[in-house]
């Protein structure tokens, strides 16, 4: 007697239907990615000169490092402050980090931008124009514009630029350009601040040669040069009271000559660079009796009191 063959397995339960295809029923998107976190704002250790501080702005703000220089250069020669604001700017940035040989570079992922615009290019461009143009017709006409007026001029050619920007379409680097106008603001307000006498446009070499008690100034006033006050033919003979004056200079060597028999009282204020006195290496200035044996000579009185405020440079007191 045979048995009967086993039943066969029922056959798989088929899939579950795939929801409709409408938006009640699909996944939500995935969020939008958000904005590109900007770079810090740091001195650049591949695109460097002197201390990368060009080549940091140009990677901040888009604008090339050879326009910055260019510009570091034209303040330089207009108006004198663009080697302090190169200074400042070098002190205030933080070094960039440093990439070593097969190290990977962090890059910035960000989203697609449109065309670059030409606002900021043309805004460097019309303010070395203007600039330039400015420093001819002060030189061909005789002007007497002084740094405020150069700095002016630009602050207002990138303020210009900065409305520019914003009624522009595509990637206007308006960072570089507020960066530059920030550091032109400074600089003009330095420069309105700053008593820029003697010279051209207080910028060169300035001797100060006085025959007469009565010819000394009570100031003098020196920007970007050297500066020498010479005393060493005034007759402290007869004087009717203390010549007493001051000297100020920015940036550039500092000498004062005084007569060989005057008793001097000196007082130096001085940022970077070498102080001497008579010879000496002296930053604290205070009394110094004459040479000779002339009546005035070594009384404690002085007949001549000089001050002495310098920023960047050596200053040299010294005897004819």
């Amino acid at each position: 007697m045979t048995s009967a063959p086993p039943p066969a397995p029922p056959p798989p339960a088929p899939p579950p239907p795939l929801p409709p295809a409408d938006d009640q029923g699909a996944w939500p998107p995935p969020p939008p990615a958000g904005p590109a976190l900007r770079s810090q704002l740091r001195r650049s250790r591949s695109d460097k000169v002197i201390g990368g501080v060009a080549g940091g702005l140009a990677e901040y703000s888009g604008i090339d490092a050879l326009l910055w220089r260019v510009g570091f250069v034209a303040l330089t020669l207009a108006g004198g402050t663009g080697i302090v604001v190169y200074l400042l700017l070098w002190l205030l940035m933080p070094v960039g980090p440093h990439v070593g040989p097969g190290a990977a570079v962090e890059q910035r992922i960000r989203p697609p931008a449109g065309p670059r615009s030409p606002v900021p290019g043309i805004t460097i461009a019309a303010v070395l124009i203007l600039e330039g143009l400015l420093a001819l017709l002060n030189r061909v006409f005789d002007w007497d514009l002084g740094p405020t007026a150069f700095f002016g001029t630009a602050l207002l050619t990138v303020g210009l630029g900065l409305v520019a920007a914003a009624f522009t379409r595509g990637r206007t680097a308006r960072g570089g350009l507020i960066a530059l106008g920030l550091v032109l603001s400074v600089a003009t307000i330095a420069a309105s601040t700053e008593p820029w006498h003697g010279g051209e446009n207080g910028i060169g070499d300035q001797v100060y040669r006085e025959v007469d008690a009565e010819m000394v100034q009570p100031v003098y006033d020196c920007g970007v040069g050297d500066c020498t006050l010479d005393l060493s033919d005034v007759d402290v003979s007869d004087l009717d009271g203390l010549i007493t004056t001051r000297l100020s200079a920015g940036l550039g060597d500092v000498e004062v000559i005084v007569p060989r028999s005057a008793d001097v009282r000196v007082s130096v204020d001085s940022g970077i660079g070498d102080v001497r006195m008579f010879g000496e290496e002296d930053r604290n200035g205070g009394y110094f009796d004459g040479l000779g044996r002339s009546d005035w000579t070594g009384d404690r009185a002085a007949e001549i009191d000089v001050s002495i405020n310098a920023g960047i440079g050596d200053v040299e007191v010294s005897r004819d």
